[in-house]
């Protein structure tokens, strides 16, 4: 490896086609069943948080680009759940953590697969990542095969939820961006309604992304999960032009990741952060989610706190009212250097 340069091991669940062409492993056509695989990937000691060193000519220089070091295929769901558990035996007892990522619409296989590696290394998250990959062909003018193809993978992402739930992790952590949350949520109403439901114990948070999804779809699903235990976490931005388009092609309805009734949301369930402020690194202000992977940690210590309080309160305890996240309605956390506003129902 080369100096400075810091190797990331993804495992891989996806409903693709398999691509036999050098360094492709998988395009963007539709397989069964579920296939899976190993890639280790190397992030560069230049790189920049938040963004993705692409190599401009194949193999690509590790010393300032993201590389492939390393990609297998896995033969079957029981190669995945053991591959699974050596890489959680290699964290100790308390921290055996998952953090499954489901990518959206556009989305070819090597960018959803860079950008949960770039996700990972900024956050340095301790869990062990597992991409779900869904089949999109990566192409603007293919929103409807996208959205089909989402569809169809809602029950394999189920399937590879519930073998993360069967392995030896502790916790379970979701991240969806985009078109990947209504694969998401649809997977996990699917489980709530299945009534056999995996050992929740280990489900830690759920981050839907600048989630592409109907928000009266969305009011739906939530009221089959009713108000859940741990609220399911929104980051949503106002100015989301990809969301704008989305909603131009459905018809004009509104879309979740830039609904501007954050309160309603937030009575819903839902813990909303309100990302508008922040200056996107991408020029239609849909990838913001990636850059909270930077101050993971500081974040994710806003949120424990006040749902922590939120939990007292709720039990009678005596509560700081600063301390809650009901308390910080519209109230600005000062992060990358702008305002993100944290809002959560009372």
């Amino acid at each position: 490896m080369d100096a400075g340069a810091t190797d990331h091991t993804i495992l891989v669940a996806t409903t693709r086609k398999r691509d036999d062409r050098p360094g492709t492993l998988f395009n963007g056509e539709r397989a069964e069943p579920l296939d899976y695989a190993k890639i280790e990937i190397s992030v560069p000691a230049t790189h920049k948080a938040g963004e993705i060193e692409w190599a401009s000519t194949a193999p690509g220089n590790p010393k300032t680009d993201f590389v492939v070091r390393q990609a297998t295929y896995l033969d079957g769901e029981k190669e995945f759940v053991r591959s699974l558990n050596v890489q959680l035996a290699t964290r100790p007892r308390g921290s055996r953590k998952v953090l499954i990522f489901i990518h959206g619409y556009n989305t070819m296989f090597a960018e959803g697969l860079y950008r949960f590696a770039q996700v990972v290394h900024d956050s340095k998250a301790p869990a062990v990542p597992v991409l779900f990959t869904w089949a999109s062909r990566g192409q603007l003018t293919q929103y409807v095969y996208d959205t089909n193809s989402a569809t169809t993978a809602r029950d394999d992402l189920e399937r590879t939820i519930r073998l993360v739930f069967a392995s030896d992790a502790e916790q379970v952590n979701i991240l969806a961006h985009s078109m990947g949350n209504w694969v998401t949520v649809e997977a996990l109403r699917q489980i709530k309604i299945s009534g056999q439901l995996p050992q929740m114990s280990k489900l830690g948070s759920i981050f839907l992304a600048a989630p592409d999804i109907d928000i009266d779809v969305f009011k739906s699903q939530m009221r089959r999960f009713g108000k859940p235990r741990k609220p399911f976490y929104i980051v949503l931005s106002k100015d989301d032009q990809a969301l704008r388009a989305s909603s131009f092609i459905a018809g004009g309805t509104s879309r979740l990741g830039a609904d501007g009734d954050t309160e309603e949301l937030a009575a819903l369930g839902a813990v909303v952060i309100d990302m508008t402020d922040v200056k996107a690194t991408d020029s239609s202000n849909h990838g913001k989610f990636a850059q909270l992977a930077e101050i993971a940690p500081q974040l994710a210590s806003v949120l424990e706190k006040g749902v922590a309080a939120k939990a007292d309160a709720a039990a009678g305890a005596q509560t700081a009212v600063g301390d809650t996240l009901g308390a910080i309605v519209g109230l600005p956390v000062m992060i990358l250097g702008a305002p993100i506003k944290i809002i959560a129902g009372r």
